[in-house]
């Protein structure tokens, strides 16, 4: 009756239509009065409390959680093996030559912010022909050293919070990278992280040999290292966290319950974005659309090299 009165005015006097307004416009806010209420009763019955908020990350106290980082632009500004060819130069390893390939190798890395298969394949190669016949142990010296002169200056303080606030959270954290696995130990024990998973050159009697034990951890072969550290650690990698720059470290992001992307090239980026996966770039101090990071934040082994690093360990000692 009232949507009647509204379409034959003139039946009706000026007070009756002032009166209809009135009733049709109480009518509207109370029938909006309880429509919110509604909407205010589904959100209190559907929103978590205080208690069943998103707890913060990492957790702290989980001991089937990890945190696996990538080294090259993400841990550290450019590529280890790079500043460590720098330092081995230094010490007279090699000739002018070879330092102008590592420099130029160094230069493109930086510039592109992305790993050339072919330029890690001969800085790795170059690596190896250099150490062999040179004892591990005066290697590991060397590291110590090389850290301190090249590379203690160029690690990420954004990462290194990121890596402090699982270990802050009772949590182990692991470098995974294709630099020689001494040097990444180096810069793990150099930054009071946990361990690290990286190339294994072959040694004989403490004696490098010049030759790899299996293939380069990288790509693929590192989501396997993390598999098998896993493993014999007992982790959940539902629960872990990895974090990397290079698209070529996909499959290890994509092993994790919390994948990172760090400082990452295009193609990670775009792969993260899609799948809302995290990101932070600390080259620009700027974030991604998607960011986050965690709340306490503010030349390669095997497939399942984390076996032939430990089995390598035993044979030296």
């Amino acid at each position: 009756m009232a949507a009647l009165g509204w379409l034959t005015p003139r039946r009706r006097s000026a007070t009756a239509r002032s009166v209809l307004a009135g009733e049709a416009s109480a009518e509207a806010a109370r029938k909006s009065s309880q429509e919110q209420e509604e909407l205010d009763a589904l959100a209190a019955r559907t929103a978590p409390d205080e208690g069943e908020r998103e707890p913060e990350f990492p957790v702290v106290g989980d001991d089937k959680a990890a945190a696996f980082f990538d080294l090259d632009n993400t841990v550290m500004q450019g590529a280890a093996i790079f500043h460590f060819g720098r330092g081995l130069y230094k010490r007279k390893f090699f000739e002018r030559q070879e330092l102008f390939r590592f420099a130029w190798q160094q230069a493109w890395f930086r510039l592109a912010g992305v790993e050339d298969p072919e330029h890690m394949q001969d800085a790795r190669d170059s690596a190896l022909s250099i150490v062999k016949g040179h004892r591990v142990a005066e290697l590991m010296s060397i590291g110590e050293e090389i850290y301190d002169e090249y590379m203690a200056e160029r690690i990420w303080p954004g990462t290194r919070a990121l890596a402090q606030a699982h270990l802050d959270a009772g949590q182990k954290v692991w470098l995974v990278t294709a630099a020689p696995v001494e040097i990444a130990t180096v810069i793990a024990r150099r930054l009071g992280l946990t361990g690290a998973l990286g190339t294994v050159a072959e040694s004989i009697g403490g004696v490098y040999t010049g030759k790899l034990v299996g293939e380069p951890l990288h790509g693929p072969a590192k989501a396997e290292a993390v598999r098998a550290l896993a493993a014999a650690e007992g982790l959940d990698l539902g629960r872990c966290a990895a974090y990397s720059d290079s698209h070529n470290d996909i499959p290890m992001l994509s092993l994790v319950g919390h994948p990172y992307a760090i400082n990452p090239d295009a193609k990670l980026r775009k792969h993260a974005r899609e799948r809302d996966w995290r990101l932070r770039d600390y080259r620009t101090g700027r974030k991604a659309a998607k960011v986050g990071i965690p709340a306490a934040a503010g030349v390669g082994a095997l497939a399942g090299g984390a076996a032939a690093a430990v089995a390598l360990h035993r044979r030296r000692h």
